[in-house]
This record gives structure tokens, sequence and C-alpha cells, in this order.
């Protein structure tokens, strides 16, 4: 059973930067993207970042490129979301997902496994 656990997240200072791991289980391969999105109330979710496991690829939206980074451990199968320079419309719950293979998707249709979520509020 897939499972994937999101951690960190809370209150974060604007201008301040976040930190966000994903702990994955159960997959029974390395092939696999690992991917962020996160979801803001009345809004659709949205893509961050995805990195793909075999290789070590990244992928970014271009709406916040210039300021988060998506890295694993892989001694500890984690994934890692770096955000800096956060604004209070970054405010959202943030979710990891996970699919098989190695076509990273920008849409969540594309991950078969999530995450419960994890709150991360923004204060100005």
């Amino acid at each position: 059973q897939v499972q994937l656990v999101e951690s960190g997240g809370g209150l974060v200072q604007a201008g301040d930067s976040l930190s966000l791991s994903c702990t994955v289980s159960g997959l029974t391969s390395n092939t696999y993207v690992m991917a962020w999105f996160r979801q803001a109330p009345g809004r659709v979710r949205e893509f961050l970042g995805a990195y793909r496991w075999s290789g070590g690829s990244t992928w970014y939206d271009d709406s916040v490129k210039s300021r988060i980074t998506v890295s694993k451990d892989s001694t500890k199968n984690m994934v890692h979301l770096q955000m800096n320079s956060l604004k209070p419309e970054d405010a959202a719950i943030y979710y990891c997902a996970a699919t098989a293979g190695t076509t990273i998707y920008t849409v969540p249709r594309g991950y078969d496994y999530w995450g419960q979520g994890i709150q991360v509020t923004v204060s100005s």
C-alpha cells in the first residue's frame, strides 16, 4: 500500500522560507515521479514542482520557479520542498503526490497517490 505523509508547514512569516517533507512508502519501483501541489480555498489544485526519482531531474511551474527547490533524500525515501520569500498568497494546503513512471505531469490527474495535505499559513 502506497503512503505519502507530509510534514513541516504551519505558520510562516511573510518573507521567510518554507520547508516541507514527504515520506513515501510502499512504492515497488524506483521509477516514479514525486510532485508537490497546493490548493488555496476556492482555487484549483496547482502544480508547483516535481522530482523524477530515477535520474534526479526536476521540473517547476513558472509561477514559482525562482523561489522553490524540490529535492530528495533517497536514504529516507523522502522528497523535500523548499520555498523562499513566502507571500500571503502562498497560504494553502500543500500536497505531495506520486506516480509510477518517468513522465512529469503538471495536473493532479496524472498522479495516483496523494498525501493527506498539510496546511501552510503565511502571516504578513
